[in-house]
């Protein structure tokens, strides 16, 4: 039973927000979004707690922050760090997309990109750097944005712990969801430092991957015509 609101309040602010996700059924994942369940001021509260634990992290690793003038502040760096930057995907509702009538019915291949991206492997928190293309197919009744609001969009879906495979799922998602068009591709290219810093330590190494919708997925034809001209691109 989910607590009266009186009764929330006398609780950390991460602690209302999960009560209200677990009351509303709604999955709370990594790279999911809980901006319909974060009230205002809570997030101000969110970045105290992480600060306070981040606290706690460091002096587990035994770091004097207190003596030492290099991590004194990290705490509180780290804490706005993660909730105002680089996870800030999850804690804010989508950017405001202005969308415009395909009035000129428009109905060929457009490509956007590279659009670069910046994310956080949600195994390790490592980052994830890379680029993401975007080819969409119109058709009259289309919704056509701006090219800057691909790269709001793609900001807004990469801002959160992901992992990439679904990370170009998730964009394709909110772009069919927004542009509507009879066929969507996307490919993702990004550096994965979990790999250059840890692990095997594999400096060379990136993943590619893609997601074809609608027509790209149907016509062999369209999506050989868009991949060769990402290929013409990266030739340039």
């Amino acid at each position: 039973m989910l607590p009266s609101e009186s009764d929330l309040a006398k609780l950390p602010a991460s602690q209302r927000i999960r009560y209200r996700l677990v009351g509303a059924d709604c999955r709370f994942h990594a790279n999911d979004n809980i901006a319909a369940h974060v009230r205002p001021g809570e997030l101000d509260e969110l970045k105290a707690e992480v600060q306070a634990k981040m606290r706690d992290v460091l002096q587990a690793l035994v770091i004097d922050i207190d003596a030492d003038p290099n991590t004194r502040g990290t705490a509180e760096r780290v804490a706005r760090m993660f909730v105002d930057e680089v996870f800030r995907g999850r804690y804010v509702a989508q950017p405001r997309i202005t969308e415009f009538p395909n009035a000129s019915r428009l109905n060929e291949l457009m490509i956007v990109g590279p659009i670069s991206m910046r994310s956080a492997c949600s195994h390790h928190l490592c980052p994830i750097l890379g680029r993401v293309w975007i080819g969409i197919l119109p058709n009259e009744h289309s919704n056509l944005i701006g090219l800057s609001k691909y790269a709001r969009l793609t900001d807004w879906v990469m801002t959160r712990p992901q992992i990439q495979e679904e990370a170009v799922v998730m964009l394709a998602d909110a772009l069919q969801e927004r542009v509507k068009p009879d066929g969507l591709g996307i490919v993702m290219e990004a550096d994965h430092f979990c790999m250059h810093w840890r692990g095997v330590k594999d400096d060379d190494s990136a993943m590619t991957n893609s997601v074809m919708r609608g027509a790209f997925l149907k016509d062999a034809n369209l999506r050989r015509e868009f991949l060769s001209l990402l290929a013409k691109k990266g030739d340039a």
